[in-house]
């Protein structure tokens, strides 16, 4: 067993070892996790949560390497999640932080992680929310989180994200895909990657700013786009609003799940039979429900 209290101490003091293995305690959902969010709790809340989406192919890694580079050029501290599938062997993320990014491995300023969704649909991975609030706690004051790019299952990031960024690329039929999987209904900052192709000036006719990440080209106005919205969201009072409606998802999902537990442990127990044999199915439920959450 760890020692939670040191891990956390080391992972505010930037040691990458500890903020890896606080990650895993969340991933591996550790009986320690417990422990491990209770630390942390009054450690969060600074971070800015910029999460980007958008179809295979429009260079989601790319756009996210160039702003960790914007910002570290900032002196802020950077941490990514990039959320993979899952391997149908190992369970584990088909692509790792080895090959992504490659130019940040050696930034002390940098944490990269990838995660794999395990099954998860949304285009995150389960362990997502403790994820970032490891990376928050642990002094990262920007966080981008990399979604699978799996089309219509991405709009889930928008309930995780502070910002949310869809990603658009010229001649790829993004315009139609993104409009039928609900992508641009989600979006605060809209970006047309790979614009020196063609194409480009049309697909961002309606959108916000251009880009070319592998070269750079526009990053500066995607993190100028950033802190605008930030700003107007602050302002407004809405960027408060959105986190607390974040930990409120968070706790109705532990509170679902864990009662998805009990109710699993239920099966085949002669008072579910019972009580199905006496009611109707929708009383039964409401007094299962209720001797569940009175035990």
């Amino acid at each position: 067993m760890q020692d939670v209290s040191t891990l956390v101490a080391q992972a505010r003091e930037g040691r990458p070892r500890a903020v890896a293995r606080l990650i895993s305690l969340v991933e591996g959902a550790s009986p320690q996790l417990r422990e491990v969010m209770a630390a942390l709790a009054p450690l969060a809340g600074g971070a800015y949560v910029v999460g980007l989406t958008g179809s295979p192919g429009v260079g989601k890694s790319t756009s996210t390497s160039a702003l960790v580079t914007a910002y570290r050029k900032q002196g802020k501290r950077v941490g990514v999640l990039a959320v993979d599938p899952s391997s149908p062997f190992s369970g584990g993320a088909l692509l790792g932080d080895r090959v992504r990014m490659s130019e940040h491995a050696s930034d002390p300023g940098v944490y990269i992680r990838s995660m794999a969704t395990r099954g998860h649909l949304g285009g995150l991975a389960w362990a997502a929310p403790q994820a970032i609030r490891v990376l928050d706690a642990a002094g990262c004051d920007v966080i981008l989180v990399e979604t699978v790019g799996v089309g219509q299952s991405e709009v889930e990031i928008a309930s995780q994200a502070d910002t949310s960024v869809v990603l658009l690329a010229p001649g790829m039929g993004d315009g139609i895909q993104a409009a039928k999987a609900g992508i641009l209904e989600i979006g605060d900052v809209y970006v047309v990657n790979k614009a020196d192709r063609d194409g480009a000036d049309a697909t961002a006719r309606e959108l916000n700013v251009k880009t070319v990440a592998a070269r750079g080209e526009g990053v500066d106005e995607v993190v100028e786009a950033l802190e605008k919205h930030r700003a107007w969201m602050e302002e407004r009072g809405v960027l408060a609003e959105r986190r607390m409606s974040r930990a409120s998802r968070e706790v109705e999902t532990i509170a679902v799940t864990a009662l998805r537990e009990r109710i699993g442990d239920l099966h085949g127990d002669r008072r579910l039979g019972a009580l199905a044999g006496e009611l109707d199915p929708y009383r039964a439920a409401d007094e299962l429900v209720a001797g569940l959450t009175e035990g």
